[in-house]
C-alpha cells in the first residue's frame, strides 16, 4: 500500500526508509562533463567576467603599493607634499574598484541565475518525458527538492566554481610575484606554508561531500513528508492522525538537524585550522622581516605592504580550500540531478514513428498481456477485445481485475508484454505516445484538474479554440448553467486539483474539456464512481452526447453506465472470462451476473431477463 494511506491504517514505523532514491556517486570531472554544455550560452559573458577578475586585483595591487609609497616617501621622511597626489589617487582607485566590483558581481548574478533557469526548465522537461511509472515509483516530494535545492548547488560549482577559481588563481600568481620583487626571502618563507592549506582542503573535501549528501537526501525526505502529508490534509483530520504526521515529520526534521550539524562540525573545523596556519606563517615572516629590515634589506613601509600583501595571498589560497568544499558539497546535489537525467522512458518514441492523421477509431487489442514493472505478477492475460469507429465497448470487472491497467496500455503509458494494440492497423508501439493521445480524449474517476479558471481548465483540451467552442463545450456538458451562477463564471478558480468545486462539478468540467478535444477516440475509466447517485444519474446525459459519434471504451465496475454497450468485456482477474452484450453477459456469465445483482438488488436474472421482485418483467 502506498501513499498516506499506508499511515492512516497502520502506525509509522520507528525508522524510515526508502523515502528518497540514493544516487550514484559520480566523479568530479564527469559532472563538469554532463553540465558544462548548459553553460554554452554564457561562455562569453563568463570571459568578461573573468576580465573583471583580473582587473580587481591589479587594482588591489596598485592601491597597496601606494600604500608603501605612503609610509616610505611621505611619513618616513616626513615629506608631505605626495600626500594630495597619493590622496586623489586613492579615491581615482576606490571608485574603479567599486565600479569593477559592482559590474562583477551583478554579471556573475546574471550568468548564475540564467544558468540555473535554463538547468531547471531541462530538468523539468525531462521528468515529462518519463513514464507514467517512474511517478508511480517516486516520491514527488523527493524529486522536487531535486528540482529546487538541489539544482541550486549545481551553479556553484559549474559556474561561481570555475569563475573563483580562476581569480584565486591569478591572485595568487599576482600577489605571489609582488612579493619575490619586495623581497625574496621572506616570500620564500610565505610559499612554504601554501602546500599546507591545500592538504588540508584536501583532507576535509571528501568529508564534506558525504556530509553534503547526506544533508541532500534528508533535505528530499523532509519535502517527500511534507508534501504528501499536507496534500492529503483532509484524510488526515478525517482519521485524526495529525499527531502521528506531526511526529513523522519531526522525526524526518530531526534526521535533517544531525545531517546538517555533521556538515557544520567539519565545515567549522577548517576554518580554525586554516587561520592558525595562516597566523603561524605571518608571525614567522615578521619575524624575519624584523631581520630584514636591521639589515637594510626591506623598509618600513615594504615590510608592511609585504604583510598585506601576504594577506591578499593567503585569501585567495584559504578561498581556495573552501571552494574545494564548496565544490565537494555542490558535487552530491549534482548526483542527484544526473540521477534523474539517467532516468529514461519505458515507453519509447519509435525512431521512424508512423505519423498519424485524423484516425477512424478501429482499436484492436489482440491476446495482451501485461505485468508491471518489477513485479512477477500478470495483471492482463491474454486478452482481446475489438471497437469498430463509433462503437462503444464496456470494460467491466471487479475491483483488481485489470480495467484501468488497459486504459493505461490504450494511452501508451506502458506497451503490452505480449499480443499487440492497433489504432486502424498501426501497432501502438509504432506511433509516438504524444500524436497518439492527441487522438483520445479521456475522463476519469479522479478528476484531474489544473488550478486555474474554468476557462483555462477547459481549454486545455483543445488550446486556442475560440470561447464560443468553449461555451457550446460546456452547454454539451450540462456545465454552464453552474458556471453562469459562480461569481466569476467562466473566469472561478476551480483550485488545486478542482478542490474548489464539487465533486459533480469536477466531472462536467472534466467532460467539458474532452467535448472540446473532439477526438475520436474517447476513454471512459470509471467516471461515476466518485459521485453519489444523484450526480452519476445527471451526469449521465452529457455522457451520452459526449460518446455518439466516437469509438468509446468504458472501464467501470458498476454497470449503471454499460448496459447499452455494443459489446461488453467482462474481465476477471486480468482475465477475460465473457464478451457480448448485457443480456448475452446476464444470461451465460455468472460473474457479470453477480456483479450486475450487487448494483439492482431488487432485481433478478431468469434467461436472459432481470425480473423485478414486485413481479414487473423488463425484457434486455
Amino acid at each position: 500500500m502506498r501513499g498516506p494511506v499506508r499511515w492512516l491504517l497502520a502506525p509509522p514505523s520507528t525508522e524510515e526508509a526508502g523515502l528518497v532514491e540514493t544516487a550514484p556517486s559520480i566523479g568530479i570531472r564527469e559532472v563538469f562533463r554532463r553540465f558544462w554544455p548548459d553553460a554554452k550560452p554564457f561562455r562569453g559573458w563568463m570571459l568578461l567576467s573573468l576580465g573583471l577578475v583580473l582587473v580587481s586585483p591589479l587594482l588591489d595591487a596598485a592601491a597597496i603599493w601606494m600604500f608603501k609609497v605612503l609610509i616610505d616617501n611621505v611619513l618616513t621622511p616626513r615629506d608631505f607634499s605626495l600626500f594630495p597626489i597619493i590622496a586623489a589617487a586613492y579615491a581615482a582607485l576606490t571608485i574603479v574598484v567599486g565600479a569593477v566590483g559592482f559590474g562583477e558581481s551583478y554579471l556573475t548574478v546574471w550568468i548564475g541565475e540564467h544558468f540555473l533557469n535554463r538547468l531547471r526548465i531541462r530538468v523539468f522537461t525531462h521528468l515529462h518525458t518519463l513514464s507514467v511509472d517512474f511517478f508511480d515509483r517516486r516520491r514527488i516530494g523527493d524529486t522536487l527538492s531535486r528540482l529546487t535545492t538541489d539544482i541550486t548547488s549545481i551553479e556553484s560549482l559549474v559556474l561561481s566554481g570555475i569563475t573563483q577559481t580562476a581569480a584565486s588563481l591569478i591572485k595568487i600568481v599576482l600577489f605571489a610575484g609582488v612579493l619575490f620583487y619586495l623581497n625574496w626571502h621572506l616570500a620564500v618563507v610565505a610559499l612554504v606554508v601554501t602546500p599546507l592549506f591545500l592538504w588540508i582542503a584536501r583532507f576535509f573535501a571528501n568529508r564534506i561531500r558525504s556530509a553534503s549528501r547526506e544533508v541532500a537526501g534528508r533535505t528530499g525526505s523532509i519535502s517527500t513528508v511534507a508534501e504528501e502529508s499536507l496534500g492529503n490534509a483532509p484524510l488526515i483530520q478525517a482519521y485524526g492522525r495529525q499527531d502521528a504526521e506531526v511526529h513523522r515529520f519531526a522525526r524526518q526534521s530531526r534526521s535533517s538537524l544531525s545531517a546538517e550539524l555533521s556538515a557544520a562540525r567539519i565545515g567549522g573545523m577548517f576554518e580554525p585550522l586554516v587561520d592558525l596556519l595562516e597566523v603561524v606563517a605571518i608571525m614567522s615572516i615578521v619575524g624575519v622581516g624584523i631581520y630584514e629590515m636591521s639589515t637594510g634589506a626591506i623598509t618600513l613601509g615594504g615590510l608592511l605592504a609585504f604583510l598585506v600583501y601576504l594577506q591578499q595571498m593567503y585569501s585567495p589560497v584559504s578561498n581556495l580550500g573552501q571552494l574545494s568544499n564548496v565544490v565537494y558539497g555542490a558535487a552530491a546535489s549534482a548526483e542527484r540531478i544526473l540521477e534523474l537525467f539517467d532516468q529514461r522512458p519505458h515507453v519509447p518514441v519509435p525512431a521512424r514513428p508512423h505519423e498519424l492523421k485524423r484516425v477512424r477509431g478501429n482499436l484492436d487489442i489482440d491476446r495482451v498481456g501485461f505485468h508491471y514493472p518489477d513485479t512477477a505478477d500478470e495483471v492482463l492475460t491474454d486478452v482481446s477485445v475489438s471497437a469498430a469507429p463509433g462503437e462503444r465497448v464496456a470494460i467491466v470487472g471487479a475491483s483488481g481485475a485489470g480495467k484501468s491497467t488497459l486504459t493505461k496500455l490504450l494511452l501508451r503509458f506502458y506497451d503490452p508484454d505480449r499480443g499487440h494494440i492497433r489504432l486502424d492497423g498501426t501497432d501502438l508501439r509504432e506511433v509516438d505516445p504524444k500524436q497518439l493521445r492527441e487522438q483520445m480524449a479521456i475522463v476519469l474517476q479522479e478528476t484531474l484538474l489544473l488550478d486555474g479558471t474554468i476557462g483555462e481548465t477547459i481549454l486545455a483540451g483543445r488550446p486556442g479554440a475560440t470561447h464560443q467552442s468553449l461555451v457550446s463545450a460546456a452547454r454539451a456538458a450540462d456545465a454552464h448553467e453552474f458556471i453562469e451562477a459562480l461569481p466569476d463564471g467562466y473566469d472561478t478558480r476551480v483550485g488545486q486539483r478542482g478542490r474548489l468545486l464539487s465533486g459533480g462539478q469536477r466531472q462536467r468540467i472534466a467532460i467539458a474539456r474532452a467535448m472540446i478535444r473532439d477526438a475520436p477516440i474517447l476513454l471512459l475509466d470509471e467516471p461515476t464512481a466518485s459521485l453519489d447517485a444523484d450526480a452519476s444519474q445527471r451526469i449521465l446525459a452529457p455522457l451520452n452526447r459526449l460518446m455518439a459519434g466516437r469509438t468509446t471504451i468504458v472501464i467501470s465496475h458498476n454497470l449503471l453506465t454499460v448496459t447499452d454497450a455494443d459489446k461488453i468485456l467482462y474481465l476477471d482477474h486480468g482475465r477475460v472470462t465473457g464478451l457480448g452484450t448485457h443480456s448475452e453477459l446476464l444470461e451465460r456469465n455468472d460473474g457479470y451476473a453477480h456483479l450486475y445483482h450487487l448494483h439492482h438488488p431488487s432485481t433478478e436474472v431468469v434467461h436472459g431477463a432481470s425480473v423485478q421482485h414486485n413481479g414487473g418483467t423488463n425484457a434486455h
